[in-house]
Protein backbone atom coordinates (compact mmCIF):
# COMPACT_ATOMS: atom_id res chain seq x y z
CA UNK A 1 0.00 0.00 0.00
CA UNK A 2 1.62 3.32 -1.00
CA UNK A 3 1.59 6.15 0.66
CA UNK A 4 0.17 9.36 -1.50
CA UNK A 5 1.54 13.01 -0.83
CA UNK A 6 -0.87 15.42 -2.05
CA UNK A 7 0.68 18.86 -2.72
CA UNK A 8 -1.66 21.83 -3.36
CA UNK A 9 -0.79 23.79 -6.49
CA UNK A 10 -3.38 26.18 -6.49
CA UNK A 11 -1.82 27.76 -2.73
CA UNK A 12 -0.52 31.39 -2.85
CA UNK A 13 2.07 30.77 -0.18
CA UNK A 14 1.81 33.64 2.12
CA UNK A 15 1.00 35.97 -0.74
CA UNK A 16 -2.23 37.84 -0.44
CA UNK A 17 -1.63 38.77 -3.95
CA UNK A 18 -2.08 36.22 -7.25
CA UNK A 19 1.39 35.29 -8.07
CA UNK A 20 1.77 33.17 -11.05
CA UNK A 21 3.19 30.01 -11.04
CA UNK A 22 1.11 30.06 -8.05
CA UNK A 23 4.11 28.66 -5.14
CA UNK A 24 2.19 25.39 -4.70
CA UNK A 25 2.58 24.78 -8.21
CA UNK A 26 6.16 25.28 -7.78
CA UNK A 27 6.20 23.36 -4.72
CA UNK A 28 4.71 20.53 -6.90
CA UNK A 29 7.10 20.91 -9.65
CA UNK A 30 10.12 20.41 -6.93
CA UNK A 31 8.99 17.23 -5.19
CA UNK A 32 8.06 16.33 -9.21
CA UNK A 33 11.50 16.95 -10.12
CA UNK A 34 13.23 14.71 -6.68
CA UNK A 35 13.55 10.83 -6.54
CA UNK A 36 10.56 10.04 -4.81
CA UNK A 37 11.25 7.62 -1.90
CA UNK A 38 10.10 4.03 -2.24
CA UNK A 39 6.20 3.74 -1.50
CA UNK A 40 5.52 7.42 -2.10
CA UNK A 41 3.02 8.35 -4.90
CA UNK A 42 3.04 12.01 -5.84
CA UNK A 43 -0.29 13.60 -6.86
CA UNK A 44 -1.12 17.14 -7.36
CA UNK A 45 -4.53 18.32 -5.79
CA UNK A 46 -6.68 21.65 -6.87
CA UNK A 47 -7.01 22.81 -3.14
CA UNK A 48 -6.80 21.43 0.38
CA UNK A 49 -8.73 24.04 1.76
CA UNK A 50 -5.37 25.46 3.58
CA UNK A 51 -5.42 28.54 1.97
CA UNK A 52 -4.29 31.12 5.41
CA UNK A 53 -1.30 28.34 6.06
CA UNK A 54 0.38 29.16 2.64
CA UNK A 55 1.40 26.08 0.77
CA UNK A 56 0.23 22.91 2.35
CA UNK A 57 0.87 19.06 1.31
CA UNK A 58 -1.17 15.99 2.89
CA UNK A 59 0.30 12.70 3.99
CA UNK A 60 -2.15 9.66 3.38
CA UNK A 61 -2.62 5.81 3.24
CA UNK A 62 -5.70 3.36 3.54
CA UNK A 63 -5.82 2.37 7.25
CA UNK A 64 -3.41 5.04 8.38
CA UNK A 65 -3.45 8.42 10.25
CA UNK A 66 -3.96 11.54 7.17
CA UNK A 67 -1.63 14.82 7.97
CA UNK A 68 -1.90 18.47 6.74
CA UNK A 69 1.14 20.34 6.39
CA UNK A 70 1.18 23.77 5.95
CA UNK A 71 3.61 27.14 5.57
CA UNK A 72 5.86 24.91 3.31
CA UNK A 73 8.00 26.45 0.42
CA UNK A 74 9.42 24.73 -2.44
CA UNK A 75 12.88 24.86 -0.74
CA UNK A 76 11.19 21.88 1.81
CA UNK A 77 11.68 19.70 -0.75
CA UNK A 78 14.11 17.92 0.97
CA UNK A 79 12.31 17.73 4.70
CA UNK A 80 9.04 17.45 3.14
CA UNK A 81 10.35 13.70 1.13
CA UNK A 82 12.32 12.94 4.30
CA UNK A 83 9.12 13.17 6.13
CA UNK A 84 6.85 11.19 3.43
CA UNK A 85 9.56 8.25 3.57
CA UNK A 86 9.43 8.07 7.61
CA UNK A 87 5.41 8.12 7.38
CA UNK A 88 4.94 5.31 4.26
CA UNK A 89 7.35 2.82 6.63
CA UNK A 90 5.01 3.42 9.60
CA UNK A 91 1.72 0.64 9.82
CA UNK A 92 -0.41 3.30 11.30
CA UNK A 93 0.80 6.76 9.89
CA UNK A 94 2.22 7.24 13.26
CA UNK A 95 6.00 8.31 12.91
CA UNK A 96 7.29 9.32 16.36
CA UNK A 97 7.67 13.20 17.07
CA UNK A 98 11.37 13.00 17.34
CA UNK A 99 11.89 11.14 14.10
CA UNK A 100 9.78 13.82 11.93
CA UNK A 101 11.17 16.67 10.01
CA UNK A 102 11.54 20.09 12.12
CA UNK A 103 8.80 20.98 9.45
CA UNK A 104 6.31 18.15 9.93
CA UNK A 105 6.77 19.58 13.79
CA UNK A 106 6.22 22.97 13.46
CA UNK A 107 3.85 23.01 11.10
CA UNK A 108 1.11 20.61 11.08
CA UNK A 109 -2.59 21.80 10.74
CA UNK A 110 -4.51 18.24 11.07
CA UNK A 111 -4.50 14.93 12.31
CA UNK A 112 -7.50 12.68 10.83
CA UNK A 113 -7.95 9.66 12.24
CA UNK A 114 -8.08 6.47 9.50
CA UNK A 115 -11.13 5.01 7.96
CA UNK A 116 -11.71 1.63 9.18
Amino acid sequence: MRAILHVCTTCRGQSAEPVDPRPGACLHAALSSSALPEGVELRAVECLSACSQGCSVALSAPGKWTYVYGRLTPEDGADILTGAAAYAATDDGLVPWRERPVIFRKQSIARIPPQE
